[in-house]
């Protein structure tokens, strides 16, 4: 039975860590449509629309006028996951989701602005077929983050420009678990629940940036966005009574789990090498050394002979980068295309509900001006993820899944300079 505790442990901490399909580890890139037209390369020192604002606050001192943008971006995942001992397939674990943010920029005079913006860095959405042989560690999985951060810059000189802000950061769980291949010992079905998780949270982070303008040609951007220390509180249901006490079928308790969302700190370049076509660049780091293990804790549980302690599992994460490379090239005043190539690489040990990999993205994307004042943008990736083969202890002894697939991601976004 202790063996059932520990994947049931395993199941219930995936809550907080399953692949986002598209990103290494749990993060999510989709600020933009522009920046997802180039692969977000140069994204902390372009700022040619007021998305800007999620990767260099600093760089609003760019703007002239006011921009309001609004951006939307649909992410169609095929991500597959073979349990070789069950010679079972789930297919497109990651559903098609939908990734909004809005940014607002507003020069107060020559030197200084301010900017509110509504975005997302991390988030997961995964669902295995309810008969899934390894439906205790892999059933359906939500974790949905939202991002309020206001921000305010400051012209030193001609060159040099400062910016920072701070973030009121929401963040809501859900968990469902499944029996899977131990309904024999519980006498159930596959398909009956085994432990389901909810819970909400939030906490501030901050941000700064700066900017560096060599000429109006050239430019390079850095900027570093703080980790969030997340404290979720939601309710633990053990439906086979295993952990809980006093044990019973179906007991719920008040689990505590801190969660650690990790910093992430960018460096930009932007080179316009004629009037009509520039080139640009990122490195991105994500300290994903910080996400250490997940403890959940509360006086009633006992896992393992740990009083007070509902599950724990240690992760095996390690700091990460994200390189991108770009183009951009403005055929005439009304129309403006991009492209561009980045690496994502590996951030943490494959798992079931997290197969990570590395993972490569082909962008491509276009502005349309249609006035002085208004323009729409769109972009389109295509992103590769390598397989991934890599085993997991259970009930049943040392298991082997292989996770292939990839995603597409769309995007359409809309600016307005008032």
């Amino acid at each position: 039975m202790s063996i059932k505790i520990n994947r049931t442990a395993i199941a219930v901490t995936i809550a907080l860590t399953s692949l986002h399909a598209h990103s290494a580890g749990f993060q999510v890139s989709e600020h933009s449509a522009s920046g997802l037209g180039r692969a977000f390369a140069g994204e902390a020192a372009i700022a040619d629309n007021a998305s800007v604002i999620a990767r260099n606050p600093a760089a609003m001192t760019m703007f002239d006028s006011a921009q309001i943008s609004a951006a939307g971006s649909i992410v169609d995942p095929s991500i597959d996951v073979k349990d070789h001992a069950a010679n079972q397939t789930a297919k497109d674990v990651a559903p098609l989701s939908f990734v909004p943010a809005g940014y607002y920029v507003q020069p107060i005079n020559d030197k200084f602005a301010f900017g509110l913006a509504l975005f997302t860095n991390y988030g997961v959405t995964t669902d295995y077929p309810t008969d899934f042989a390894s439906g205790d560690l892999a059933g359906k999985t939500s974790l949905i983050t939202i991002n309020l951060n206001p921000s305010i810059a400051y012209r030193i000189n001609d060159q040099f420009s400062i910016g920072g802000g701070v973030s009121l950061v929401y963040a809501d769980a859900e968990l469902n678990r499944h029996l899977g291949r131990l309904a024999p010992l519980f006498s159930g079905s596959p398909e009956d629940k085994l432990i389901s998780m909810e819970g909400d949270t939030w906490d501030w982070s901050w941000n700064v940036g700066a900017l560096y303008e060599v000429n109006e040609d050239h430019r390079f951007g850095v900027s570093y966005r703080s980790q969030v220390n997340l404290d979720f509180e939601g309710d633990f249901t053990d439906y086979e009574g295993t952990i809980i006490e006093p044990k019973q079928k179906g007991s719920t308790a008040v689990g505590n789990l801190p969660v650690v969302l990790p910093a992430i700190a960018e460096f930009s370049g932007y080179h316009s090498l004629t009037k009509e076509f520039a080139v640009h660049y990122s490195v991105q780091w994500t300290q994903w050394s910080k996400f250490e293990e997940l403890k959940a804790t509360n006086d009633k549980c006992n896992y393992n002979g740990m009083s007070g302690v509902c599950f724990m599992k240690d992760e095996q994460y390690e700091d990460n980068f994200r390189w991108a490379i770009g183009g951009t090239y403005r055929i005439n005043p009304e129309w403006t295309v991009r492209t561009g190539f980045a690496f994502d690489e590996q951030a943490g040990k494959p798992t079931l509900s997290i197969p990570d990999s590395d993972r490569y993205w082909y962008s491509a994307g276009a502005t349309w001006a249609y006035s002085s004042q208004l323009s729409v943008d769109v972009g389109v990736t295509y992103i590769h993820a390598t397989e991934t083969t890599f085993t997991e202890e259970s009930s049943a002894g040392e298991l082997t899944f292989t996770s292939t697939g990839g995603a597409v991601v769309g995007a359409a976004q809309v600016n307005y300079s008032f």
